[in-house]
């Protein structure tokens, strides 16, 4: 995959990739030869969709299942809670007082 060097593609089975430092709405960044217009600022160690991601579909990291999709994600997409859900933690209690404590 040719990619953007300010992004970061851990795994070749991975769906998304890794911002290396923080970009602004409205950067343009090449994933495998396609450019796309950052929609909201992402910051660096956030994710970014590298491909379309269906509903239910896994989002894969490092080669792993970090957790299923909640709705479409495009290609170029921030990838975070508010379009993924954790396979493994509630995402209601991330951040959480109750979390905190545990």
């Amino acid at each position: 995959m040719q990619i953007d060097p300010r992004l970061l593609h851990l795994s070749p089975l991975d769906n998304v990739v890794v911002a290396r430092e923080s970009l602004a709405a409205g950067c343009v960044l090449m994933l495998d030869g396609r450019a796309f217009t950052l929609a909201k600022d992402v910051q660096r160690g956030h994710k970014i969709a590298c491909r379309s991601i269906q509903p239910g579909e896994k989002v894969l990291k490092y080669g792993a299942p970090i957790g299923s999709a909640v709705q479409t994600i495009a290609p170029g997409e921030h990838v975070h809670l508010h379009n993924i859900k954790s396979d493994y933690t509630a995402t209601h209690i991330i951040g959480s007082p109750a979390a905190e404590a545990q």
